[in-house]
């Protein structure tokens, strides 16, 4: 049975909040799709995002979009349309989600990653590179001077080589002298990074999401397809509220931060709904040959580990649903579109 202030909080979302068609089919192949093998039937996905604001017409101008970005690419079966993860589709996906999924790590020691860019860097160089170090979570700390306070140097390198500017900038790597603490230190962060704007947007989250883990939890029952619905705006938002945090280092942050609660209130939403998102899933798309295979065995690493229903994953699971997710070498573009 369907609850009424579901059914009006998903109408009251998607009409008061500006949601792009491309980027919300970027959440449903990322969050549920991806993990199914990353193939679907245009038609039953059209099905299941219907609900969500999207009509046939805008699906379809969308994953045409995704293609020529190299998101997707399509496969004619008969008179049906196919639509699958690239490799570098996956591989944006799985980074992005990875993001989400799993809490940042707490073992900083000082490390910073530096770009110092010299003033014969041609602007138009300049611009894609800032903007990139900027997707990454590198602030600027002077004039030409970008840093992270990460050990990750692949991902600079990287975007050095996307770039084009890994022979015409000085990447380096540096280490904190003092206490990882200190005050100086928070007051760099502050100035760096808009901590304020990042903490407002997880507020916002989470003041959005509250009312509907309250009305979750006290539900009799749940409906699969009102799961799903909530699951996917709920990733949605969140990863919105993610899109500019550079996931700073907890000695840099303020000791009440607020994308720690907004976090954990995405978790409890996720492990509340997760079940029947699935179930509705398996029971709308379709792939070439036939239902959409069981998640991969990774899928239920996600948030700190999900049960497995009955009956489902081992090697067979893994196989049939492709590779598991990369590691955090890549930019985090994917979570901008």
């Amino acid at each position: 049975m369907k609850s009424r202030f579901i059914d009006s909080w998903i109408s009251d979302y998607l009409t008061q909040r500006r949601v792009r068609a491309n980027s919300l089919i970027i959440t449903v192949y990322g969050d549920f799709i991806a993990a199914h093998g990353g193939t679907v039937w245009l038609g039953s996905f059209i099905r299941l995002v219907e609900p969500l604001g999207l009509n046939e017409r805008m699906v379809r101008t969308s994953v045409y979009r995704l293609s020529q970005d190299k998101w997707l690419v399509s496969e004619q079966i008969g008179r049906k349309s196919y639509y699958s993860l690239t490799p570098s589709g996956r591989r944006r996906f799985e980074h992005a989600y990875r993001r989400i999924y799993f809490a940042p790590q707490e073992s900083w020691q000082g490390e910073w990653q530096v770009v110092i860019m010299p003033s014969t860097l041609p602007q138009p160089l300049r611009d894609a590179l800032r903007k990139e170090l900027s997707w990454a979570g590198y602030g600027t700390v002077a004039p030409g001077v970008l840093a992270h306070p990460s050990a990750d140097t692949e991902t600079l390198l990287e975007i050095l080589q996307d770039t084009g500017t890994h022979d015409k900038v000085v990447p380096m790597r540096a280490s904190n002298i003092g206490a990882l603490t200190s005050r100086p230190l928070q007051d760099l962060a502050r100035e760096c990074w808009n901590l304020e704007a990042i903490e407002a947007a997880y507020r916002e989250f989470s003041d959005r999401l509250r009312p509907v883990l309250r009305a979750l939890r006290s539900a009799r029952s749940l409906d699969p397809e009102q799961c799903f619905l909530v699951q996917t705006l709920t990733m949605h938002d969140f990863r919105r509220a993610l899109l500019h945090d550079p996931l700073l280092p907890s000695q840099l942050m303020p000791s009440d931060w607020s994308g720690l609660s907004a976090r954990e209130l995405c978790k409890d939403l996720y492990r509340i709904t997760y079940r029947l998102s699935q179930q509705h899933l398996m029971a709308v798309c379709e792939t070439p040959n036939g239902p959409l295979p069981a998640a991969a065995d990774y899928f239920y690493e996600r948030f700190d580990g999900l049960d497995r229903p009955d009956g489902e994953g081992g090697p067979a699971a893994s196989a049939a649903t492709g590779p598991g997710p990369v590691e955090l070498g890549e930019s985090r573009r994917s979570l901008h579109i």
